[in-house]
C-alpha cells in the first residue's frame, strides 16, 4: 500500500469518465430539440424513475428541497400547522416546512440507525400535527412499519425524505413506496446525481401527482390558465437526459457502495473507539454517506486531511440549534442523541469508483489517527 496517497471525499470525474460520450450524446439531443425546461426528456425520466422505485407516478422538479416543499403544500400543510421531522438532517427538510408557514417539530433519533425514533414520535404528536417526515439518513430507511402505524392511528400523512436513499430498501420494498409521497434529490454527489440541481417526488396517489404538477408550473393546468398560486419548480431537460443515462447504473453503483462499506467495517471493527454504521435487520443500506463515530473528532480529521484523505461532517449542527431556528427556543441537550452524533460523526470517502487500496489506506489512517487521539473509548450501542 502506498504511504502517500490522495483519496478524495468524492470523485465525480471518475464517476463520469466512463460514460462521457453517452452524456455528450444525451445533452446534444436536448440541444437539438430545444426542450430545455420540462418537456419530453423530463417525461421520459419520470417514467423511468417511477418504474425503478416501484411507484406508479413521478414528478420531476428543480431540487430535492422543492420536492419536500411541494409535497407538503399538496398535502394541505399551511400556516399554524405542525410537521414532525428529525433534527439530524440537512436544513432543507425543515426549510420546506417553514416555507409552508408551518412549524417544524423535532423528534430525536435511534442511536444505531440514526433515523427517527418511533417512541419519540408518539409523544410529539398534537392536534396541530398535520404531517410526519421521516428522513432516510445516509442511505438507510427509517423504521417505517412503526412510523406508519403511529401515523395511521392519528390519521396523519407521512412524506418520506428519501434524498439520500435512492434504491434503499425496507423489508424488500424500495424507498418511496411507504408514504403519501417521497422526495428525492439529484444533487450531483447523490447516488443518482444530475449535472446540477434536480429533484423528484414519487407517489402512488394520483391526486398528489396532479397537485404537484400544477404547483411546479406556476399553478397552471394549461398554458396561461392558473388554478393555484404555484412556483417555478420544473426540472431542466438536460438534467433529465443526464439522469436517464445514469439510472441504469444506479444499482451497480449501490452494490459497489455496499461492498466498500463492508470492507471499511471489517478494517475498523476491532477498534473499540470507533463506531461503524449499523445496517438494520430490515434494511438494505445504500451508503450515500459512510459515517463513523469517534470522540476526539477534530484531531482525527486533521490527521486524515494531512495524509491526503478527504472527509466531512454530516451534520455538525443539528437543526434545532441552528441560528436560523433560534425562534423555536430549543436549548442544548433537547435532543441528546442527535447532538451527540453531531459531535462524533466523520464521513469517510464513499463513491462507487473507490479502489480497495484507497479504502485500506483510509482505514489504516483512521486507525492510526484514533489511536493517537482517543483516550476514552466509545463503545458501540448494544
Amino acid at each position: 500500500m502506498s504511504k502517500n496517497m490522495t483519496v478524495p471525499f468524492l470523485d465525480l470525474n471518475a464517476h463520469h469518465a466512463r460514460r462521457r460520450a453517452e452524456f455528450t450524446r444525451a445533452i446534444e439531443e436536448v440541444i437539438d430539440s430545444g426542450a430545455f425546461a420540462g418537456g419530453p426528456f423530463v417525461e421520459q425520466f419520470e417514467k423511468d424513475f417511477a418504474a425503478y422505485c416501484d411507484t406508479p407516478y413521478c414528478i420531476g422538479l428543480g431540487s430535492g428541497t422543492e420536492a419536500i416543499w411541494l409535497s407538503l403544500l399538496a398535502a394541505g400543510i399551511k400556516a399554524g400547522d405542525e410537521v414532525i421531522t428529525v433534527p439530524n438532517t440537512f436544513m432543507a427538510t425543515a426549510e420546506a416546512i417553514t416555507y409552508c408557514g408551518a412549524r417544524p417539530v423535532f423528534v430525536d433519533v435511534d442511536e444505531k440507525t440514526y433515523t427517527m425514533d418511533p417512541a419519540g414520535l408518539e409523544k410529539a404528536i398534537t392536534s396541530r400535527t398535520k404531517a410526519i417526515i421521516p428522513v432516510h439518513l445516509f442511505g438507510q430507511i427509517a423504521d417505517m412499519d412503526a412510523i406508519l402505524e403511529i401515523a395511521a392511528e392519528h390519521g396523519i400523512p407521512v412524506i418520506e425524505d428519501a434524498a439520500q436513499a435512492h434504491g434503499a430498501e425496507y423489508k424488500g420494498r424500495k424507498a418511496g413506496t411507504f408514504g403519501l409521497a417521497a422526495c428525492f434529490s439529484f444533487y450531483p454527489g447523490k447516488n443518482l446525481g444530475a449535472f446540477g440541481e434536480a429533484g423528484a417526488v414519487v407517489t402512488q396517489d394520483e391526486e398528489m401527482l396532479e397537485k404537484i404538477r400544477i404547483l411546479r408550473d406556476h399553478g397552471q393546468v394549461s398554458k396561461y390558465r392558473h388554478t393555484a398560486v404555484g412556483w417555478n419548480c420544473r426540472m431542466d431537460g438536460i438534467q433529465a437526459a443526464v439522469l436517464r443515462v445514469k439510472l441504469p447504473h444506479l444499482e451497480s453503483g449501490n452494490l459497489s457502495r455496499r461492498v466498500h462499506a463492508q470492507r471499511y467495517n471489517e478494517a475498523l471493527q476491532d477498534v473499540m473507539e470507533i463506531v461503524t454504521p449499523v445496517e438494520a435487520s430490515y434494511a438494505r443500506h445504500v451508503y450515500h454517506v459512510y459515517a463513523i463515530r469517534v470522540r476526539e473528532r477534530d484531531g482525527v480529521m486533521a490527521q486524515l486531511q494531512e495524509n491526503g484523505i478527504g472527509c466531512g461532517i454530516h451534520y455538525p449542527v443539528p437543526i434545532h440549534l441552528q441560528e436560523a431556528y433560534q425562534s423555536l427556543r430549543f436549548k442544548k441537550e433537547a435532543f441528546p442523541v442527535s447532538e451527540r452524533l453531531a459531535r462524533e460523526f466523520i464521513s469517510l470517502p464513499m463513491f462507487p469508483e473507490l479502489t480497495e487500496e484507497q479504502i485500506d489506506y483510509v482505514a489504516l489512517n483512521v486507525r492510526e489517527a484514533v489511536s493517537a487521539e482517543i483516550q476514552a473509548p466509545l463503545h458501540a450501542v448494544a
